[in-house]
C-alpha cells in the first residue's frame, strides 16, 4: 500500500531553491491555479519533489479563505502526487514545483483537483521530454 503521508521534507522552504524555481523554471496555467516547475538532477538526500502553495493576500483578503484554498490545493496534491513520481523515479530526476492561486474567488475542491491533475499530468510529460 503507498503512503499518503505529506512528510516536511517534500515541502519546499529553502529561500535559495524558491529564488531559482521562480527564475529559472518553466509555467504552466490550469486555471484557476499557475504552476511553476524546475527539474534538478536526482539527489539521493531529496525526496522526487517538493512542492510550496501560495495564495495572495490581493486576490483572497481574508486569512481563513486563504487558508481553505491552501488546504484544498495540499489536499488535492497529496493525493495525487502519484501521478508524478513514476516519471521522475524512471528520468532520475527531481522537481520543485510552486502552486500559485489566480482566482479572486474561492474554488471547490472539485475544481481544485482536477486542476492538479491536469499539471501534474503536464509535468509528467514534460519530464519524459527530457
Amino acid at each position: 500500500m503507498k503512503s499518503l503521508s505529506l512528510p516536511k521534507n517534500q515541502r519546499l522552504c529553502s529561500q535559495r531553491a524558491i529564488d531559482q524555481l521562480f527564475s529559472q523554471g518553466n509555467s504552466t496555467i490550469a486555471y484557476p491555479l499557475r504552476a511553476v516547475f524546475r527539474f534538478d538532477a536526482e539527489n539521493s538526500e531529496l525526496p522526487p519533489a517538493r512542492f510550496m502553495i501560495t495564495v495572495p493576500k490581493k486576490k483572497i483578503r481574508h486569512a481563513v479563505g486563504r487558508v481553505l484554498m491552501r488546504r484544498r490545493i495540499r489536499e488535492a496534491y497529496r493525493l495525487n502526487r502519484h501521478l508524478l513520481f513514476p516519471a521522475l523515479d524512471e528520468a532520475h530526476t527531481r522537481a520543485d514545483i510552486a502552486l500559485v492561486y489566480l482566482s479572486s474567488d474561492l474554488a471547490d475542491y472539485q475544481t481544485i483537483e482536477k486542476c492538479i491533475q491536469t499539471i501534474l499530468d503536464h509535468i509528467a510529460i514534460k519530464v519524459k521530454e527530457l
